[in-house]
């Protein structure tokens, strides 16, 4: 697993929700190590003009920006790798968007292994019964 919401300040006609998908898959497996069959990812759009930084729309400030939140397994990735994934995300990001604001986020959120799951088993649970084989 891990499960992938984005938001970008685009539409989908100008950056299309597979090109956004292609960045994040890559990354996600070749740096944090997750399972393709188990990654889930939403892409979401708001326009430039309905995006605000500091009072001010993203159209009147000429940039672009994101919403990224990832939820991944506790203990399951080490700080170096987690950074290493924000930076390559974030590059590749603004290359797709365009020059992107700095107030662009990234959220990996290490959620507790007995607090989340798939297909109706926490991620503990599958823990244990990997270790019980």
């Amino acid at each position: 697993m891990p499960i992938l919401n984005i938001t970008v300040s685009a539409t989908p006609d100008k950056v299309p929700a597979k090109q956004v998908s292609d960045i994040l898959m890559k990354h996600t497996g070749a740096i944090l190590h997750k399972a393709p069959a188990l990654t889930a990812i939403a892409v979401h759009y708001t326009p430039r003009e309905q995006w605000f930084v500091g009072g001010e729309s993203l159209v009147a400030l000429g940039k672009a920006s994101f919403f990224f939140d990832i939820k991944i397994t506790d203990e399951t990735n080490t700080a170096n790798e987690k950074a290493a994934y924000i930076a390559a995300v974030y590059q590749d990001l603004q290359q797709l968007l365009g020059e992107l604001h700095e107030v662009s986020y990234i959220h990996i959120d290490d959620a507790r292994p007995a607090a989340w799951g798939w297909g109706g088993l926490t991620q503990q649970f599958r823990a244990v019964q990997k270790m019980l084989m």
